[in-house]
């Protein structure tokens, strides 16, 4: 922490630098031999490729995790993803908490950017709280994926598997280990289980929803007019999405993948695909073989993503809430954004159109470079892949592959800043603001 001081580092600044830190000693260590089952060396791109993917809890790969990378690899691997899925000054607060140092008021404010917290007071009691909820929901699903992964893998391998497969669902990360049945094969064979369907589904969505909407949920229970606005907005646009997207899923796909599965297992596999493309990245259902609607879809999800301070990725929820009800308030010609009784601020207003434009923006960039240097992609497969890397998803069309190293560069940079927010990456190397004592005359200017 006397780094933090003596170098002056903000929150966006040590958010940049820490997660770059993770990922390079991340890509050393799966470069070396003992990381891959082979023995052999992995091509440093490839290895800093999977790294960045795991530490930006994305699951997009070029090697199949089971069938490449040893046991050493693997866990190296998970601790990446656990990191990237709590942050790095809520696994830094872990240790201090652990070696009793103390944690002063500048660390406390980190910590409150970190898990995108309303107040300083309070933040390291919820910080702990999040760390044991974390570890609590992990320890329940492994359990829960444990009884179905024993009789199939054995005792110590259905534990292994149960708890890489719950740490890598509650983070939203989407590596799996299932390319023991078929490389690159995610869920496919566990479509119609609905044990490992539900234990998934659960922790990506507890874990997508964010920490500040836990706390106010214990603190409140279920009383919803209780909550605070923001929770208000995760909970029923998260629950909107599932809803909606299921009952598309299922209507698009009916006579196409879920054609021979039964009503209820259908459904399943639609919660399954309405639910993991907000930036879990697993799959029961072939994501090649779905239908272009569906794949229009699914972008769509993975553009949006989880909810702030979340294991997830995307613009957020509230950022699609709210650029929603921009639009409405427009057609109605309401000044004023407001909802649940409370007016939506100026300074969320001008974020949420800033991210959306830094998203966008970073999409079509990345999207032109990589269909000028590789044109025999299709442009479908490269714009899903894009937003996939963005929205730090890793559903892919099946071309991650086939990415030149220069496509794979592009990728690792979408999946960083899909992280850690595209307004921080912009942050993090802006100069120091300029302080303006006079302000301009204004002037109307036509748009539209």
């Amino acid at each position: 922490m006397s780094i933090i001081k003596k170098f002056n580092l903000t929150y966006s600044k040590l958010s940049a630098l820490s997660f770059l830190a993770i990922i390079f000693i991340g890509a050393f260590l799966l470069s070396l031999p003992i990381s891959s089952k082979s023995g052999t060396y992995t091509p440093f791109i490839d290895a800093l490729f999977t790294a960045t993917s795991a530490t930006c809890i994305t699951g997009l790969v070029v090697f199949d995790t089971y069938t490449h990378y040893s046991l050493f690899g693997q866990t190296i691997l998970l601790i990446m993803i656990q990191i990237g899925g709590l942050g790095f000054m809520i696994v830094t607060t872990l240790f201090l908490l652990i070696l009793n140092k103390k944690i002063g008021i500048r660390e406390r404010g980190l910590l409150k950017e970190s898990i995108s917290g309303m107040h300083i007071g309070g933040i390291v009691r919820l910080t702990k709280r999040i760390l044991i909820g974390t570890f609590l929901l992990e320890g329940i699903g492994a359990l829960l994926l444990s009884i179905r992964f024993i009789p199939e893998f054995g005792f110590y391998s259905g534990i292994y598997n149960g708890i890489f497969h719950a740490v890598s669902a509650f983070c939203n990360a989407g590596f799996d280990l299932m390319g023991r049945h078929e490389a690159f094969s995610s869920l496919t064979n566990y479509s119609q289980d609905r044990l490992v369907n539900i234990v998934i589904v659960s922790l990506v969505v507890i874990g997508g929803m964010g920490f500040v909407v836990w706390d106010d949920l214990i603190r409140s229970k279920y009383h919803f007019k209780h909550y605070k606005l923001h929770t208000k907005i995760v909970l029923v646009t998260t629950f909107s999405l599932i809803v909606v997207s299921t009952l598309l899923f299922f209507l698009l796909e009916k006579n196409n993948l879920l054609s021979n599965m039964k009503t209820f297992d259908a459904l399943l596999a639609s919660v399954f695909s309405a639910v993991t493309p907000r930036t879990a990245g697993f799959n029961t259902i072939d994501t090649m073989a779905l239908t272009e609607s569906s794949k229009l879809l699914t972008m769509i999800l993975m553009l949006i993503g989880g909810s702030p301070g979340s294991t997830a990725g995307g613009i957020k929820t509230t950022t699609f809430a709210i650029a929603l009800l921009t639009i409405i308030a427009s057609g109605k010609h309401v000044s004023d954004i407001n909802l649940f009784g409370r007016r939506i601020n100026t300074t969320t207003l001008k974020k949420t159109y800033t991210i959306l434009t830094n998203y966008l923006l970073g999409a079509f960039v990345a999207i032109l470079v990589i269909t000028i240097f590789q044109p025999e992609l299709n442009l479908v497969d490269v714009t899903f892949e894009v937003l996939s890397a963005l929205g730090t998803v890793g559903m892919s069309t099946g071309i991650t592959r086939q990415l030149t190293d220069l496509s794979k560069m592009v990728i690792i940079i979408l999946m960083y800043s899909g992280r850690i927010g595209s307004l921080i990456v912009v942050m993090s190397i802006a100069t120091n603001k300029t302080k303006i004592p006079v302000r301009n005359p204004s002037e109307k200017v036509i748009v539209g």
